[in-house]
C-alpha cells in the first residue's frame, strides 16, 4: 500500500505563527514604514486568518495606536490637540497647585505610577521638592529626569518614543506596566466628563488604562479647563477612579455623577 503523504502548511514554507503581542508590535512597526497596511496582506504574512488581524486592528485602535480604515489600518494623526511644550506654558498656577496636593498624597516607601503630561510633571516637581522616599514607574522622560536625582527611585518604561510628548508608548510599554503592582497611580487626561477621563494623544489612553489596572489607589490630576471636554479615546469610567485632584470643584451635574461613582474630589486651594 502506498504510504499517504500529508503536507502541512509549515512544511510548505508558511511562516511560523507569532504571539499576539509580537503580531501587534509588527503591525505598528509596519505603519512606521508605510502609511497604510491591509488586513489581507498581514493575514498572509502572519499565517493567520483575516479575522485575527481584524481583531488586532480593533484592539490597537481602541488603544489609540492606529486608525481603522477600509480593509486595513493607518497610522493615527495627532490632530489639533496642543503638544507638551505648549501645554506646559499654560495655566501654570493651577497645575502647580494640583501637583502640590497630589504629591502630598504620597506616603514614604510607596510605589507609584505616573504618566506623561503637563500636570503630572508639576506633581513630579512637587514630589521632588518635598523629598518623599518612594519608587516611581513612568513613561514620561521629563518626570523621570525631575525625580531621577532625588529621594525617589525611578523605573523608566520601554516603548516607542513619542517626540512631541517626550514619552514612551506602545505594546512594549503596556507589557512592562503589566508586570507591576503599585500603591497608587497619578494620571492626567485631555478631557473629563460624566463618561470619565478621555485622551487625545496617540497611545496615551492605553498607558493610562494599564496604570489604573495595576494601582491600588487611582488618582486623576485634571485642571478645571478640561471639565466637560471629551478627547478622542475614552480612558475609563468614573468608577475606575478613587479621586480627582482639581483646582476648583466641578459643576453641579458632574459633581453629582462623581458622588454617585464614589469618587473623592480633592480641591487644591491657592
Amino acid at each position: 500500500m502506498a504510504e499517504a503523504r500529508v503536507t502541512s502548511r509549515k512544511t510548505a514554507g508558511a511562516p511560523p505563527r507569532l504571539k499576539k503581542s509580537e503580531r501587534r508590535r509588527q503591525i505598528l512597526l509596519e505603519l512606521k514604514l508605510r502609511p497604510h497596511v491591509r488586513i489581507s496582506d498581514l493575514a498572509e504574512r502572519f499565517n493567520v486568518s483575516t479575522e485575527t488581524v481584524r481583531r488586532d486592528f480593533d484592539a490597537l485602535a481602541d488603544d489609540g495606536l492606529v486608525s481603522r480604515a477600509h480593509g486595513g489600518a493607518s497610522a493615527p494623526t495627532q490632530g489639533p490637540y496642543p503638544g507638551l511644550d505648549e501645554r506646559t506654558g499654560a495655566r501654570i498656577s493651577e497645575r502647580e497647585r494640583i501637583g502640590r496636593l497630589a504629591a502630598s498624597l504620597v506616603e514614604p516607601d510607596e510605589t507609584i505610577m505616573i504618566d506623561s503630561g503637563s500636570t503630572t510633571i508639576q506633581m513630579a516637581r512637587a514630589l521632588a521638592w518635598q523629598g518623599t522616599r518612594c519608587t516611581v514607574i513612568t513613561n514620561s522622560i521629563p518626570v523621570a529626569m525631575t525625580l531621577g536625582h532625588g529621594a525617589q527611585d525611578v523605573i523608566m518604561c520601554p516603548g516607542d518614543y513619542l517626540a512631541a510628548e517626550s514619552a514612551l508608548v506602545g505594546t512594549e510599554t503596556l507589557e512592562f506596566l503589566g508586570r507591576y503592582h503599585v500603591d497608587r497611580c497619578m494620571i492626567g487626561a485631555s478631557g473629563f466628563s460624566d463618561e470619565g477621563p478621555s485622551e487625545s494623544v496617540r497611545g496615551f489612553a492605553a498607558v493610562k488604562r494599564a496604570m489604573l489596572r495595576r494601582a491600588a489607589r487611582r488618582h486623576l490630576l485634571i485642571d478645571s479647563e478640561k471639565f466637560g471636554r471629551k478627547g478622542l479615546t475614552l480612558v475609563g469610567t468614573l468608577e475606575d477612579l478613587d479621586s480627582i485632584v482639581v483646582d476648583r470643584r466641578p459643576g453641579t451635574e458632574l459633581s453629582r455623577h462623581l458622588e454617585k461613582a464614589k469618587v473623592d474630589v480633592l480641591v487644591a486651594g491657592p
